[in-house]
């Protein structure tokens, strides 16, 4: 008997803990580009260092998207209902890898969107480029 209550007692105590261990892994995401990131706990409130790097949509409590807005690091924070950390991590947001160019005529850039053809991106107003330096 007194090994039961034992047991259920420590088993109480694992179940009550869960939420307060906080999840930790590091998060890379592209810019103009999403990454999925699953819960162990119900979020009621997101933080994020730098909403200029990346933003957050909450899709439920459990799932959220963190979307790349322009190169950097930042860090996200997850709370419980509790006020409890159930996630924080960087977040690095990095250019894209793929179906992009930059065509630089003098010291003006243009970015541009490729598939079977390019295009000029919409990013162009919002992203400042410096032209590179070139030594003598």
């Amino acid at each position: 008997m007194r090994r039961t209550a034992i047991a259920l007692l420590a088993l109480t105590a694992l179940g009550t803990a869960s939420p307060a261990l906080a999840q930790s892994r590091g998060l890379s995401v592209e810019v103009d580009h999403i990454a999925r990131l699953n819960l162990t706990g119900s979020a009621s409130s997101v933080i994020v260092g730098n909403p200029q790097i990346a933003d957050v949509t909450v899709v439920d409590a459990q799932t959220l998207y963190v979307s790349g807005r322009a190169a950097g690091v930042t860090e996200i924070a997850v709370l419980d209902g509790l006020g409890r950390t159930i996630y924080q991590g960087q977040v690095v947001v990095s250019a894209p890898s793929s179906g992009q160019v930059r065509v630089w005529r003098g010291s003006s850039v243009t970015h541009m969107a490729c598939g079977a053809t390019c295009s000029p991106s919409s990013r162009d107003a919002s992203v400042p480029s410096v032209a590179p330096v070139t030594m003598p």
